[in-house]
């Protein structure tokens, strides 16, 4: 189909559809100027979406002075730390596939010449990204922020939004006093944003500027600073430019920027997820899955551990990460493994932006590190293989303690989330476990969960270091303590998670690469021919989404 924008409009052929979009209050003027869509996924319900309304009146003011006309848009958006835990995190991962639709079919249907994608939690910023590459028109993605911390917690120098979760896991083990976390329900969130911990929020928020689809500097800004307004008007003025210069979403997403945004993950021990959702946005522009599960194998052996932020620190959460340089300072420092050719939404390469970035602030940075005094020498993520994950599992090693990076252990088995948190709430964890929660992949779940509950409540009954949780589900990169989460094939499809026994041996080793179960392939051959699985009963967009969904090791995307 033979491309073209709002400006056609004005076309005789079309003046009935012109006449209508007059309905909305626009003129031929407005019209005949590049018409820039916002598509904006605030709503009063996430925390990090709740500024977006304000953030998109200094969008529109930019688009305005750049000489563009916005046209602001809504899309649904969920919270993973509210969905955790219950019913609705079924819903999290599927409304990717539904966020992205939304805006291609937005963008298609008024013929839109370009887009501002906002968003800030985990599986919107990808989904806008994902649009992004299909619709392959001038896009330019602006988040929220990130949330500023609440008063000291134990052992940390500042609480977040996780740590009541743990907090929950020490009243249980009777060690800290229930109103001790009900007052944390109080303190721990004192700003709206995208959490203050380096979960998969924030790092797919840094990620879309690793990428080249944020400006310079914009994803670390927290939420409440002034400084992200500004970044809001630059983005809008940003956005028309790129419509102008005919830059589309494929000359800055590629194979080359997408392999920068690896190195930048790697190098900050960045939540599991954007192996996901790398897969997912790669898929969307003709890269296969294992091309990408390669790359972030291949990087891992390259790039060390530069930056630790909370989970991975007691010390140092997102608004220090902003003050220490954020992720220009990141890409300086790990910038003989980028290619600094590739086009950004700046409008200049990536070589240029990150010539003309200046911290200009100095406190905090000591936080990031370079080559030469890494804070490990092994990446933050890491691809296991194994014969309990043929097709890959992921961990993160930036969150998990040096000596807990080799594990083993006795498994205990959950057929569900629920099953395992009722199970950790009994006290019935005991060191030496392997907690096995299976059934919670992209079609078993269906939705593939976030499973990071179970982890911070062992870690609040002291278990962090001496149990392990491994999963077809997910994690959010709040983690605490030895996992791997997205294992495939996942235990719906009988992939040998499904297989583990109470009492089986499990070796985790996050340093080589290896999940192994000690069962001869005799044995696992004699459980699969007994093995029975009952499907959840399922309708509406569950159903479609279990029918559809692929593994985890292939984005999670839909057939």
């Amino acid at each position: 189909m033979e491309p073209w924008n709002v400006g056609d409009f004005l076309k005789d052929e079309l003046i009935s559809n012109r006449g209508i979009y007059k309905g909305t209050g626009v003129s031929d003027d407005d019209l005949a100027r590049p018409v820039i869509g916002i598509a904006n996924s605030f709503n009063e319900m996430v925390p990090g979406h709740t500024n977006l309304r304000q953030l998109a009146q200094y969008v529109k003011y930019g688009v305005y002075r750049a000489g563009g006309t916005p046209l602001e848009f809504g899309t649904v958006a969920c919270c993973d730390g509210i969905a955790t835990g219950h019913c609705g995190g079924n819903y999290v991962l599927p409304s990717r596939e539904n966020i992205a639709d939304s805006i291609e079919i937005e963008a298609k249907a008024h013929h839109l010449d370009g887009l501002v994608l906002m968003a800030s939690c985990d599986k919107i910023v990808p989904a806008m990204l994902m649009a992004a590459a299909r619709l392959d028109i001038p896009c330019i993605f602006l988040n929220g922020g990130c949330m500023l911390s609440g008063p000291p917690f134990v052992n940390t120098e500042k609480a977040d939004a996780s740590k009541v979760t743990e907090a929950w896991g020490m009243y249980q083990a009777g060690g800290l006093d229930r109103q001790v976390v009900e007052d944390m329900t109080n303190t721990c969130v004192p700003s709206g944003g995208s959490g203050q911990f380096y979960g998969t929020a924030n790092t797919m928020c840094c990620l879309s500027e690793a990428l080249g689809m944020s400006l310079p500097g914009a994803a670390a800004i927290p939420a409440p600073f002034n400084e992200r307004i500004r970044a809001a008007l630059k983005t809008g003025m940003a956005a028309v430019e790129l419509v102008n210069r005919k830059i589309t979403a494929r000359k800055v997403i590629g194979l080359d920027s997408l392999r920068n945004a690896v190195v930048f993950v790697t190098a900050t021990g960045g939540s599991t997820n954007a192996a996901l959702h790398l897969c997912a946005i790669a898929h969307e522009i003709g890269i296969p899955p294992e091309t990408i599960l390669a790359m972030i194998e291949e990087v891992g052996e390259q790039v060390p551990l530069l930056v630790e932020i909370t989970p991975a620190s007691r010390k140092y959460d997102m608004e220090d990460f902003y003050f220490a340089g954020g992720v220009p300072e990141v890409l300086k420092k790990v910038q003989t493994y980028l290619n600094l050719d590739v086009m950004t939404v700046s409008g200049k390469t990536l070589k240029e932006n990150l010539e003309e970035f200046r911290n200009p602030y100095t406190h905090r940075a000591e936080m990031i590190r370079d080559l030469e005094h890494p804070y490990s020498k092994e990446g933050g993520i890491a691809i296991l293989r194994g014969n309990l994950a043929p097709m890959t599992g992921v961990s993160k090693l930036a969150g998990i303690a040096e000596e807990a990076r080799i594990f083993e252990g006795e498994a205990i088995c959950f057929d569900s989330e629920e099953e395992c948190l009722a199970a950790i709430e009994a006290l019935r964890i005991q060191p030496g476990h392997v907690v096995v929660i299976r059934y919670e992949g992209p079609k078993g779940g269906p939705g593939m969960r976030e499973m990071f509950k179970a982890t911070k409540m062992l870690a609040g009954q002291g278990l962090a270091r001496s149990t392990a949780v491994i999963t077809d589900g997910r994690f959010s990169g709040t983690n605490s303590g030895c996992f791997v989460g997205h294992i495939s094939p996942e235990a719906a499809v009988g992939g040998p998670l499904a297989l583990v026994q109470d009492g089986d041996r499990i070796t985790i080793d996050v340093i080589h690469k290896k999940l192994e179960l000690h069962v001869s392939d005799e044995e696992l051959a004699e459980r699969k021919k007994n093995w029975v699985y009952q499907p959840k009963t399922l309708s509406g967009y569950l159903a479609r989404y279990a029918k559809l969904a692929k593994s985890a090791c292939e984005g999670g995307v839909l057939e």
